[in-house]
């Protein structure tokens, strides 16, 4: 019989939520925000770019498929988006003690629990999102029996908790790129290694300039890109040998500021699976896989970039490119996973722009 113990989520404006604990029994405390996927929680709850964050699922039932094995291919987790769980903790409406799928290992509440990471059901998670669409992301924390202090992870830099410590080499393709770890998700490699290319995966404040590559890419990450000048400095240097470049997520906020742009925190943030994002000078509009609280700000643009992508919602900037040049980067996520890969051709544009700059030199 599975036994459930009561704890509570306080918010920062003193709004309480009671549930009941299917993870850990651990009092945490986080920025508190919300996602509208349907599916695919092993991959987010594994997604780098929430470390320091409380997320709460919209969609009603989580946990009806359990948790896929522990497998590895190309050196890297087959089935998860990195090597553990990096949400701080997790609130859902309702806990489906049964699981059922042919890669299911074990259930979620188990590993919630060897991960030590608490989860909540039994909360009212439309009142929930309600607030944090109405007030923004705020902080939270979610408390047992003992009393814990409030915590912002947004004053912290947490590229550097969630990033690679050292070097590391994927795939033996005939690109070599250079991989800026700032929290990068596993299908990043796994689209790169797909496309020929040989992945050097460095931290997020590694001097690469040194390496031997034909590209740079910028990975998605957490937290806020104004605390990323290290990378920020070394992105630069690229842009001087005009050598190819895409950003993804943070890495379309590192990549504008290198450019010389502004970045600004959103209200709520977008993290869904379902964002629409037009291309500029088209009709042609995508759905996208999102998971960010930061923005660039598009007008703050210097004269040789422009946006590429828009978002169809509320006209925030989802991309931008060099008007000249082989850089690009997007605020979505085109490798998706979980979400949609409408958008996964934009990994094949990179590696065009590598093949071109290979001409060249």
């Amino acid at each position: 019989m599975f036994k459930v113990r009561q704890a509570k989520l306080t918010l920062e404006d003193g709004t309480v939520f009671v549930g009941k604990s299917f993870g850990s029994e651990k009092s945490v405390a986080g920025e508190v925000v919300f996602y509208t996927a349907m599916t695919g929680y092993p991959e987010s709850l594994t997604d780098p770019s929430y470390t320091g964050q409380i997320l709460v699922s919209t969609y009603p039932m989580i946990g009806n498929y359990g948790v896929p094995f522990n497998q590895k291919e190309n050196g890297i987790h087959k089935f998860y988006e990195s090597n553990k769980l990096h949400i701080t903790g997790l609130i859902i409406s309702d806990y489906s003690f049964e699981f059922s799928h042919w890669n299911a290992e074990k259930s979620l509440s188990d590993w919630l629990k060897e991960s030590e990471v608490p989860g909540l059901f039994d909360i009212d998670t439309r009142a929930l999102t309600k607030i944090l669409r109405e007030k923004g992301s705020m902080l939270g924390k979610i408390e047992f029996d003992e009393e814990i202090d409030f915590y912002d992870p947004n004053k912290e830099n947490l590229v550097a908790v969630a990033s690679c410590k050292e070097r590391e080499v994927y795939g033996e393709g005939e690109h070599k790129v250079v991989l800026i770890d700032c929290g990068v998700k596993n299908n990043i490699i796994r689209c790169l290694i797909d496309r020929n290319a040989t992945v050097i995966r460095v931290p997020w404040d590694y001097d690469f300039t040194g390496e031997e590559y034909d590209g740079v890419f910028i990975s998605n990450g957490p937290g806020d890109p104004a605390m990323c000048d290290a990378t920020v400095k070394y992105i630069k240097t690229v842009i001087a040998e005009e050598k190819p470049i895409m950003g993804i997520c943070l890495g379309n906020q590192l990549l504008a500021r290198a450019a010389g742009a502004d970045t600004y925190k959103l209200k709520y943030g977008h993290r869904s699976h379902n964002q629409p994002v037009l291309l500029e000078g088209t009709n042609k509009c995508y759905i996208t896989s999102q998971n960010h609280g930061f923005a660039v700000a598009t007008k703050t643009l210097p004269a040789d970039w422009e946006p590429l992508f828009t978002n169809v919602n509320d006209e925030t900037n989802e991309g931008i490119r060099h008007k000249t040049k082989p850089f690009f980067s997007t605020q979505f996520h085109p490798e998706a996973s979980s979400g949609p890969t409408d958008t996964e051709f934009l990994f094949d544009e990179f590696i065009k722009n590598i093949v071109e700059y290979k001409k060249q030199v």
